[in-house]
């Protein structure tokens, strides 16, 4: 069996990887910053670190999986503010809608989803160490900042030279600092704002040190996995490293795992463009399942072209992988498998040892995805029919890894919810249809043919009968 290796962005290199604690894996994401719904380009990331976490869970591993909430942010004030209305009552409502969308998109929930808010003395206690420590100032405005000059390993993450940076932070503070690029660890609150009391008066965290504290409440100041979108590489993650490490003196992350961007017709989403779109949107256009096939079909690192076109792949393809199960395996499995497991209960070793090595290999979404596909190929031509079952089995199992397959193959094809009509009318429709037949009433069944096509009803007739499909 061949060894899991992943590309460590601190590295610039694939590596082989080797836990801290052996079967186990703690791992942290940057999750959203909850003002608004989440956009496509959050979903990607989600998807991304939802399908590396099955799939470590699908190889044996033990995983703790830390995904935070951003609940204190600049932009979560102004748009509060501009509802008037509290910044509690803005999170809570967006972090409803963010979990619709998650659970359309059927990402798992993590261990662990701390908000920042929940950790605001861990956050005054790193603060304090860091000044403690000679980290760490407080400025004439009141505001506590760190000092960049004084960790020499600044910048390699991002593989940016010092003296070259230009300031990156995510909002507009004071210029009242030793150096361009120290970055606010705790600011003064304005009026308005949400605010806690601290050493440095009343105030709120400034957005780097919340991801430092909240991972090492959780998994400690050494784990194994931090990962995020890689518009997060800097300066935020530069940033979380630097904090980290100088507040603990232990070494942060073993692995920086970052996911590409989603472009929309070969261009960047973005406002300024005019192309930016909310996975609310996808959800409600297009087939849920297929929205999550398509996003954790690409390679984690590279970026995503969004088309329609790329949207309708995605759902024709799943469309051929459900009906590959349909007859085989019809009824979605109330456990998760690991590799072992499938190979134990259902066999398909050789598709099973080609689809982890495929995965083992950086998380090749794409070559594991070519291996369900030869399963399907492999189920549609097996002439031993408890050898398709078997071989049918193990394909839902493994569709697992990228969080789809799990509908019985009724509700995937008979999905009515964006028809206006529901299933017993198909059926009675379908019943009229063919007692007209019976009775050569040709012209009463080709009224009915072209109602069961208005209503995107496809209707296949077998040697045990018809069944019928909403055409995706």
């Amino acid at each position: 069996m061949s060894e899991l290796k992943l590309y460590n962005s601190y590295s610039r290199s694939k590596e082989t990887f080797k836990p801290i604690e052996a079967g186990q894996i703690k791992m942290y994401v940057c999750g959203a910053t909850v003002y608004d719904y989440i956009h496509a380009g959050n979903g990607r990331t989600f998807v991304a670190f939802d399908t590396i976490n099955r799939y470590l869970r699908f190889a044996g591993y033990k995983v703790t999986f830390v995904r935070n909430i951003t609940d204190i942010d600049d932009k979560i004030i102004n748009r509060a503010n501009a509802n008037n209305e509290t910044f509690n009552s803005l999170t809570e409502r967006m972090i409803t809608e963010m979990y619709k969308d998650l659970d359309g998109l059927n990402v798992l929930h993590p261990d662990v989803e701390p908000r920042a808010s929940q950790v605001i003395p861990e956050i005054i206690k790193m603060c304090m160490e860091l000044q403690a420590k000679g980290y760490a100032y407080q400025n004439s405005d009141g505001d506590l900042l760190f000092k960049v000059d004084e960790f020499k390993d600044y910048g390699k993450l991002s593989r940016q030279v010092l003296d070259q940076l230009q300031t990156g932070t995510r909002t507009e503070i004071s210029q009242n600092k030793h150096s361009s690029l120290d970055f606010v660890l705790w600011k003064q609150a304005k009026p308005g704002e949400p605010m806690w009391d601290s050493p440095w008066g009343q105030g709120r965290p400034g957005w780097h040190i919340e991801c430092s504290a909240m991972s090492n409440k959780y998994l400690g100041s050494h784990f194994d996995i931090h990962a995020g979108g890689n518009d997060l590489m800097f300066p935020h993650h530069e940033n979380e490293i630097a904090q980290s490490c100088c507040a603990t003196g232990d070494k942060f992350a073993n692995y920086w795992l970052h996911s590409g961007m989603v472009m929309v017709d070969k261009e960047k989403m973005s406002k300024s463009l005019n192309n930016f779109f909310t996975v609310r949107t996808l959800l409600e256009n297009y087939e849920p399942e297929a929205v999550r096939f398509f996003l954790a079909g690409a390679h984690y690192r590279s970026d995503l072209n969004y088309t329609t076109e790329n949207l309708e792949i995605a759902t024709k393809s799943l469309e051929r992988i459900y009906t590959a199960l349909k007859g085989n395996s019809d009824v979605p499995f109330d456990k998760v498998y690991t590799a072992s497991e499938i190979k134990a209960e259902f066999g398909a070793q050789v598709y099973v040892d080609k689809f982890t090595t495929s995965m083992n290999d950086d998380f090749n979404a794409p070559e594991a995805i070519a291996v369900l596909f030869e399963l399907v190929t492999a189920i549609n031509t097996a002439q031993d029919r408890q050898l398709q079952v078997s071989l049918a089995q193990a394909l839902r199992a493994l569709g697992n890894v990228f969080g789809i397959l799990f509908k019985s193959t009724d509700d995937f094809f008979q999905n009515t919810a964006n028809l206006e009509v529901d299933s017993a009318y198909i059926e009675e429709l379908i019943a009229k249809r063919a007692q007209a037949r019976a009775s050569k009433d040709w012209a009463t069944a080709d009224a009915v043919r072209d109602e069961l096509n208005r209503l995107n009803i496809v209707v296949e007739d077998g040697v045990n009968g018809y069944t019928w499909k909403v055409k995706k």
